[in-house]
């Protein structure tokens, strides 16, 4: 009862937010703001009854498809959609793929103050789609290259030079496969990843197995292991983050394990600035 009663709620507070006249209903007789029930219903495709009986909290659970045809009726945003979902359902709607290619400049921001950190977001099929200089200097220089070649996967499985950089590179491949497998999923982004598995099944073996195998893996921490053109052999301990409302964007930091590190990348970012201003 105390569910049907939050739905209830929730779903009188959104609809009496709707304006009635922006949607064209007639506006006489009018008592409240809003849209009436019988409208929300017809927009839902569903009974004026079922819908009164809802708001009333003695509707009993709705099916996640009716719950999804009143958010489209109610015009809810995607955190209202969620929140509709968890009081309706007790658990978030399944996830709708919404592709963006770009960030916002805060949270651009948000990776440049972490320097000397290594900071980058990917995408749903790994595409690193923003990074500070940190990484620009201790992994690869994204801007200097093509977008194709900012992917994670193609650079660890059709780079020959990543299975020297990378210290016991099967055990790291194999769990950067299950993460990838594990995110697409999250971020409803399955067909939109097909392609990139297609390309490095048909060009990398190694990849094609560890593809097979299903196994799914959760990379929130751990250590990476380099060999550095400058820094030599390197160690950083890295946590990975989702992004709130954009679950198709991921953010990994990467931390040096000492002070000394942390001031070679300083050095590494301060002569890269300094080449590029004079070029």
């Amino acid at each position: 009862m105390i569910q049907e009663s939050r739905l209830a709620a929730y779903l009188k507070d959104r609809r009496s937010k709707l304006d009635s006249a922006a949607l064209g209903y007639p506006q006489r007789r009018r008592r409240t703001p809003g849209l009436r029930r019988e409208e929300v219903a017809q927009r839902a495709h569903i009974s004026a009854t079922w819908y009164t009986w809802l708001e009333q909290g003695r509707g009993g659970k709705p099916s996640a498809e009716v719950l999804a045809r009143i958010a489209d009726a109610l015009m809810l945003t995607d955190a209202e959609r969620e929140h509709l979902f968890l009081v309706g359902l007790g658990r978030p709607p399944e996830v709708c793929y919404h592709q963006d290619h770009g960030i916002t400049p805060r949270l651009q921001r948000v990776l440049d103050v972490l320097e000397p950190s290594v900071a980058l977001i990917r995408n749903a099929t790994w595409d690193v789609i923003a990074w500070n200089r940190a990484a620009a200097v201790v992994l690869k220089d994204y801007a200097a290259v093509p977008p194709a070649q900012r992917n994670i996967l193609r650079s660890i499985f059709l780079d020959p030079d990543s299975h020297v950089a990378k210290h016991d590179w099967e055990s790291v491949a194999r769990v950067v496969v299950g993460t990838f497998r594990a995110d697409s999923v999250r971020a409803g982004a399955e067909a939109q990843i097909q392609p990139l598995v297609d390309e490095l099944c048909q060009a990398s073996s190694a990849f094609a197995e560890m593809w097979r195998s299903h196994d799914v893996q959760r990379q929130g921490e751990g250590d990476k292991r380099l060999d550095h053109p400058q820094l030599g052999a390197f160690a950083m301990e890295f946590s990975t983050f989702t992004i709130d409302a954009r679950p198709d964007l991921g953010m990994i930091v990467y931390n040096p394990m000492n002070p000394e590190d942390a001031d070679k990348i300083r050095a590494l970012i301060a002569a890269r600035d300094s080449a590029m201003s004079v070029s």
